[in-house]
């Protein structure tokens, strides 16, 4: 495990210290959580990028036509 300095302007540092106690965690454990959230996303946004490069429109519509043309039943209409 590796410890880093961090600096913070004195107001995150209380939201920090509140939003910790609410959800009866640590600082700690609060910013290694919302870090990792932050990587996962960023990660995400990365592999949708390559899977976007990779994607063909015609595969896509063959696939689109195997689907049935019925309407949505009544809890899936918005």
């Amino acid at each position: 495990m590796s410890t880093i300095s961090l600096r913070l302007p004195d107001s995150l540092h209380q939201m920090l210290r509140t939003l910790a106690e609410k959800e009866q965690v640590s600082i700690n454990q609060l910013i290694t959580l919302a870090v990792a959230e932050k990587v996962a996303s960023l990660a995400t946004e990365d592999y949708l990028a390559v899977r976007a490069k990779r994607a063909s429109r015609k595969k896509f519509r063959r696939a689109m036509a195997k689907v049935a043309d019925v309407e949505p039943e009544e809890r899936d209409r918005l």
